[in-house]
C-alpha cells in the first residue's frame, strides 16, 4: 500500500481530454515568492532571460533521479553551507505549484542550474534555481470526475530527466516526456487502462540507458501490478514486467487463481546497476492487504501461497525487462509491509558490492548484487508482527497471520509502516546512514471480501484499523545514524511525532531532516547534535535536495501535509495539527544570508 498517502488516476481513452496545458507564463496561484515577497512572473515576463536566451547556470553534480544517482545516497558533496556556518541559512525564494491537494511530496531534480519538480495532479515545473523565478510550467488534463472516484488521490512523487526530457507519470496511467527548455511535450504513451483498472502512476520514474522505466499502483487494487520499460527517444513501450504471478513458476505460489486480482505493483522508483546492466526494484503488497487465512496461509484464505513477487526485491534485465533474481522480503504479505518503499544504497565495502534496501516493516535488507542476504537488521523498537527475520537467510521467525476477526494485540508498526516512502541518506564521509523510524502501532478487524474488478476495480483491503500506541508506550518518531551494513546506531534524534519526509546529508558535515510539525533541522552528522532550525509553517512529506546555482549552495525542500497518514495527525496528536493548513503546500528554498 502506498503509506501516508491517497493516489488518484483517470483514463483518457474515453474523454476528449487528451493533451495538456503548456505554461509558458505562471498562473495566478503558480507564483514565485523571493525574499517572502510576492513576485507574479507573469507581470514580468516569461522564464528568466539573457541575451534572448534562457540564462543556463551549471550546477555541481546535478541531480538527475529521484534518489540522487543510481547509488541512491539522497546526499549532496556540496560543502558550501556546513556545520560551522549553517546557523546563518535564510529563506530565498519560495514558489507556490498551486492546487496542492494532499499536499506536495514530489522529490526536486536539478540540472544546469534549473530545478524541477512536481505539484499534484503532476503539475510539473520549471524554476531558475538562483532566482525561483518561473521558465516554464505543464499542467496536464486529466479526468477529474474519475479522479474524484479515487480512495488515492491526487498528489505526484516526482520526475526523472534524460536526454534533454523531463518524464512525469500521470494518474490516468501515462508517461509524458517534456522538452527540458520549453516544458513542451515531446511524447505521451498510454501504458495502463485506468479507467478500467484505477491505478495509474503516482511515483517518479527512472532514466538509465535510453529508457524510462516506472511502476504502477498496485498493493490493495486487484490487478496485477506492472513495471514498464519505455524508449526515452520515443515514448514506444519495450518492455513489461507483471510483479504479479509475472512466470510460470510465480504463478503457482497464488491459489484458486487468485493471481488475477493479486495487487503487487511498484510504486516508487528504484535504480539501476551498469555494471551488471540490471533494473532494482521493489515490489508492493499483495491485496487484499489482509489476509484472514490464519497460520495456513499456504492452502488457505484469499490468496493461497507465497504471493510472488509482491512484496520484493527484483532484479530485471533493462534490456529486455526479463526477470534476473528476487528475494522475497515478506513471502504471503499479510500486514502491508511491501518493499516498494526505501531506497537501494549500493556500497563498496571490504570487496564486497552490496546493496541496503529497507523495507516497510522497519526491517532493513543487505544483499549482494544478485539479491542473496548479507544481513538484516531491524531500525524500530516496537515490532510484532513477527518476532524475527534470520539475518543469514531472511527467513521469517514466529509470524503473526490471522483469521477473521478482531485481533487481541495491536499489531507493529501501524499500516504507515515502521519505515515508508520516505528516504534516508547514506554520506560516504561518516559512512553512516541516515534513516527515519516510526513507532506505533494499530488496532485491526480482519474481514473477509471479494475482489470488486467490475465495472471499475475497486480497493480491497480487507480490514478496519486504526492508529494506536506502542504498548506501555507511546507515538514516536525518530532519526537513526547507524552502520548501513550492521545496523550499529551511532547517535538518535527522537521527534514526538513520526516525520513523513525524506532526510539530506550533505559534505558540509549536515543532515537535515523536515519534521511532521513543519520544521526543518539541521544537524551535525557526525554527533547529532543540533545546529539550526526553522519553520515553514505547514508540515513536510515530501523531498529535500541541495544543488548550487550561480556558485551559490542552495537547500530546497517541498512542505505541505494531508495523505492516509498525515490525516491521523490532527485527531491523535492534536497541538499543531489542528490548524495546520490541507491540500497546500510550497517548494521552500534557503541559502547563506
Amino acid at each position: 500500500m502506498e503509506s501516508e498517502h491517497r493516489t488518484g488516476v483517470g483514463n483518457l481513452d474515453n474523454h476528449a481530454k487528451t493533451g495538456g496545458n503548456h505554461h509558458e507564463e505562471p498562473t495566478e496561484r503558480s507564483c514565485c515568492i523571493r525574499c517572502a515577497r510576492l513576485q507574479c512572473d507573469a507581470r514580468r515576463g516569461v522564464g528568466v532571460r539573457s541575451n534572448g536566451g534562457y540564462r543556463t547556470h551549471r550546477s555541481r553534480r546535478p541531480r538527475l533521479t529521484y534518489h540522487g544517482s543510481y547509488k541512491s545516497y539522497h546526499y549532496s558533496p556540496l560543502d558550501q553551507v556546513n556545520a560551522n556556518n549553517v546557523s546563518n541559512l535564510s529563506i530565498a525564494w519560495i514558489h507556490i505549484p498551486g492546487r496542492s491537494t494532499r499536499g506536495v511530496q514530489s522529490m526536486p531534480l536539478v540540472a544546469d542550474g534549473v530545478l524541477y519538480y512536481t505539484g499534484s495532479y503532476s503539475r510539473t515545473f520549471a524554476l531558475n534555481g538562483a532566482t525561483g523565478e518561473l521558465i516554464w510550467s505543464y499542467f496536464p488534463e486529466l479526468d477529474e470526475a474519475l479522479i474524484k472516484r479515487q480512495t488515492h488521490s491526487p498528489y505526484n512523487r516526482g520526475v526523472a530527466i534524460g536526454e534533454g526530457k523531463v518524464f512525469v507519470g500521470t494518474m490516468d496511467g501515462r508517461l509524458i516526456a517534456l522538452d527540458m527548455k520549453t516544458g513542451k511535450p515531446a511524447w505521451e504513451t498510454k501504458l495502463i487502462d485506468s479507467q478500467k483498472l484505477t491505478v495509474g502512476f503516482t511515483g517518479a520514474p527512472l532514466y538509465a540507458k535510453g529508457l524510462v522505466v516506472i511502476g504502477a499502483q498496485g498493493g490493495e487494487w486487484p490487478g496485477r501490478g506492472p513495471i514498464f520499460g519505455v524508449d526515452a527517444a520515443t515514448g514506444a513501450k519495450k518492455w513489461e514486467f507483471l510483479t504479479v504471478a509475472g512466470t510460470d513458476d510465480a504463478m503457482k505460489t497464488w491459489g484458486n487463481d487468485s493471481w488475477r486480482t493479486g495487487g503487487g505493483g511498484g510504486w516508487m522508483p528504484g535504480t539501476y546497476d551498469s555494471e551488471t546492466n540490471t533494473i532494482w526494484w521493489g515490489t508492493a503488497n499483495p491485496a487484499p492487504l489482509y489476509d484472514w487465512s490464519g497460520p495456513d496461509y499456504k492452502t488457505q484464505g484469499a490468496r493461497p501461497g507465497d504471493n510472488l513477487y509482491t512484496s520484493s526485491v527484483i532484479g530485471l534485465d533493462i534490456d529486455t525487462g526479463k526477470l534476473k533474481f528476487y528475494h522475497q522480503e515478506l513471502p504471503h504479505d499479510a500486514w502491508d509491509f511491501d518493499s516498494a518503499v526505501g531506497e537501494f544504497v549500493m556500497l563498496d565495502r571490504d570487496g564486497q558490492k552490496l546493496v541496503v534496501h529497507p523495507n516497510k516493516s522497519g526491517y532493513i535488507f543487505v544483499y549482494d548484487r544478485s539479491a542473496k542476504i548479507k544481513n538484516v537488521w531491524r531500525i524500530t523498537q516496537n515490532s510484532n508482527f513477527v518476532k524475527n527475520i534470520d539475518p543469514k537467510t531472511g527467513e521469517l521467525i514466529g509470524r503473526r497471520d490471522f483469521p477473521a476477526g478482531k485481533v487481541a494485540e495491536p499489531l507493529c508498526p501501524h499500516i504507515s509502516g515502521g519505515v515508508s516512502f520516505n528516504a534516508g541518506s547514506y554520506n560516504p564521509n561518516t559512512g553512516l546512514y541516515y534513516k527515519l523510524g516510526q513507532e506505533w502501532c494499530m488496532t485491526l478487524d480482519v474481514q473477509k471480501t471479494t475482489p470488486v474488478t467490475a465495472p471499475q476495480v475497486q480497493l480491497n483491503i480487507g480490514a478496519d484499523f486504526k492508529i494506536a500506541p506502542p504498548p506501555g508506550g507511546e507515538i514516536y518518531g525518530h532519526l537513526d545514524a547507524r552502520d548501513p551494513v550492521t545496523g550499529a546506531k551511532k547517535w538518535e534524534v527522537r521527534f514526538p511525532e513520526p516525520p513523513l519526509a525524506s532526510v539530506l546529508s550533505t559534505a558540509g558535515n549536515l543532515v537535515f531532516v523536515p519534521d511532521s510539525r513543519g520544521v526543518l533541522h539541521a544537524y551535525n552528522a557526525e554527533t547529532g547534535a543540533e545546529l539550526w532550525k526553522h519553520s515553514d509553517g505547514t508540515g513536510h512529506q515530501g523531498g529535500i535536495v541541495s544543488y548550487s546555482a550561480e556558485g551559490k549552495q542552495y537547500i530546497a525542500v517541498t512542505a505541505g501535509f494531508g495523505g492516509m497518514a498525515s490525516d491521523d495527525y490532527a485527531p491523535t496528536f492534536g497541538g499543531v495539527y489542528t490548524s495546520m493548513p490541507r491540500d497546500d503546500g510550497a517548494l521552500i528554498v534557503y541559502s547563506l544570508k
